[in-house]
This record gives C-alpha cells, structure tokens and sequence, in this order.
C-alpha cells in the first residue's frame, strides 16, 4: 500500500496564502477509520552550505530571526527559486550570503525539516575551493559572516551558541567527514 493511502485526504481547505509559507487543513482519514484533521505549512524547498575555506574555517553567517527573537549563528541557507535545483540554488546562496562561490560542492545529505507540520525539504552541501562571486543579499537580510577554526564547531554547538537543527546537522555531517578524511 503507497504511503499516502495510510492518511487519505477528505478535505482541504487553503487557510492563508502568504509570500514564503502558505497554510491548510486537511481532513483526513486515520488507518482506524477515525476522521481528524492535519494542519500543514506549506514551504518550498530549500538549501543549506557548510563552505570551508583553504585554511580549514567553516564560513557562518549572523543573523536576526524573529521566529527565534534571537540572533543566531547558522550555515548559509536559502530558499530554492521555482524550477531551480538545489545545486544551482546552493551556488546562488553563498553568494547572496557570504560573497563566495565554490569550485567544489558535493551533497551531504537531504532531509525534511518538519514533517509533523510543514513541507519544506531540505538539501544539505558541503562547498570548498572557494572564491570570490558576490550577488546582491536579498534586501530583507541583515547578515554577517564569521569565519570559525572548523575545530571550534564542536564546541559551539555544545555551548548553544549554534542552535538551530539544519545547522548542527550539517556541521555534524561535515565534521565527520573530516576526522574520515574525506573532505
């Protein structure tokens, strides 16, 4: 049986239709018979870079996110432009938030975000050989960059002071790419 026939969908009624996120409830039909209803956050896909430059720093940016109220220190990230792949859109990221390109970037994984309650599908890269290739920064990011030993990730991520999850994964991820040589 295909996944989707163990919840399928009665109803679904579009709530809010917004810039990035779009919402709906459906109602669904559980396994037991039991109708109940599933509210669902509708997000494009997305991307998200650990660049290391030549000297062994891994590349974070700062910035302010108000879901958070908190400014935090993250891996660049972005949302993927319709029709656009997720290397094309990583390659497009490090240059809107770090001004750099890479000559070398190779998938880490790809994973959901949220799947209890949002749809966004995250591929996950690993970018080295960088250089120089600056695009404008989208005009609603306040962003800095932060060159960090890539040595020092670890404690970083213990102390909190990288908090979010598609951060500590990827930086995860990487680093255990490292100490197998790897990378």
């Amino acid at each position: 049986m295909p996944d989707a026939d163990l919840e399928p969908t009665i109803e679904s009624n579009r709530v809010y239709e917004g810039r990035i996120v779009n919402l709906r409830v459906d109602t669904v039909r559980l396994p037991t018979g039991r109708v109940t209803t599933r509210e669902i956050a509708e997000h494009g896909n997305s991307v998200c870079i650990v660049p290391i430059d030549s000297d062994g720093n891994v590349l974070l940016v700062r910035q302010y996110r108000k879901p958070a109220e908190d400014t935090l220190l993250e891996v660049p990230a972005g949302g993927m432009d319709p029709g656009e792949l997720p290397r094309d859109s990583a390659l497009r990221e490090l240059q809107e938030e770090i001004g750099h390109t890479a000559d070398d970037l190779r998938p880490l994984s790809s994973f959901w975000l949220a799947p209890g309650w949002c749809t966004e599908f995250m591929y996950a890269y690993i970018a080295t050989g960088l250089r120089p290739a600056k695009l404008a920064a989208d005009d609603d990011e306040n962003i800095t960059v932060e060159r960090i030993p890539l040595g020092d990730v670890p404690m970083l991520i213990q102390s909190g002071q990288v908090k979010d999850a598609k951060s500590i994964l990827s930086l995860v991820m990487t680093l255990n790419l490292v100490d197998g040589d790897k990378c």
